[in-house]
């Protein structure tokens, strides 16, 4: 889990804490030409926690380097006004490929004791092997509170039941190792496991919502369907 690290000087010196950010990067670089920041997306994804719901953002880009995306080394998440950081190294983040193109990121950002994280204005940082570096900003402006009660998977007997006011709804299914094998768009809020197109290795499953209109989705705690 990416926790952020905090640095309380930011406000009061960005100066200071600019100068140590470039004495720490690379000196060399196979191409001067700075990497650069595509696209990008920042939603925030509830999990079912011990003592409730709590928040992660789900932060992904899509970069570009003439040297490649193994050129790249650092993708840094700031939210300025509350003089937070989360570092990603190119040994921790995730990547895929989607029509074509190269995402890295997290699904795992979050403070510290599962605070709620902070809403406004976010600013991501891609570094390269060279130390060249690019930024662009994103904004964030969710509700403080969950836009929806925290939805419920039930399974028994060979049926689901789902418990959500989420206007869309997939299975995840997983495999006896806990590896994902498939999503599946679920259409109705209740009916036969048979009725729908499981994996025959599927074990267990969990519930995704989304809400498109506030870039928050909800996740539940895998149930099994034996």
């Amino acid at each position: 889990m990416q926790r952020p690290l905090i640095f309380p000087a930011l406000k009061k010196s960005p100066l200071l804490f600019l100068a140590i950010f470039l004495i720490l990067l690379p000196a060399l670089s196979c191409s001067r030409a700075e990497p650069k920041i595509a696209f990008g997306t920042l939603s925030l994804v509830y999990f079912q926690g011990e003592r409730g719901p709590e928040e992660r953002f789900s932060f992904f880009v899509i970069p570009e380097d003439d040297d490649g995306v193994e050129d790249l080394v650092d993708l840094y998440l700031y939210h300025d006004r509350e003089g937070l950081c989360w570092r990603l190294s190119s040994d921790d983040w995730v990547s895929y490929e989607s029509e074509g193109q190269t995402w890295v990121g997290s699904r795992n950002i979050a403070m510290l004791d599962n605070e709620a994280l902070p809403r406004g204005q976010f600013r991501a940082v891609l570094v390269d092997k060279g130390g060249e570096q690019t930024e662009r900003l994103f904004t964030f402006d969710a509700p403080a509170e969950a836009p929806h009660p925290f939805p419920f998977l039930y399974v028994r007997d060979g049926r689901y039941r789902i418990e959500s006011e989420y206007p869309v709804h997939y299975f995840i299914c997983y495999d006896a190792e806990g590896a994902v094998l498939r999503t599946l768009t679920v259409e109705a809020l209740e009916g036969l496991l048979s009725s729908l197109e499981l994996p025959k290795e599927t074990r267990v499953i969990a519930l995704w919502d989304e809400e498109s209109e506030f870039f928050t989705s909800a996740l539940t705690n895998v149930v099994s369907i034996n």
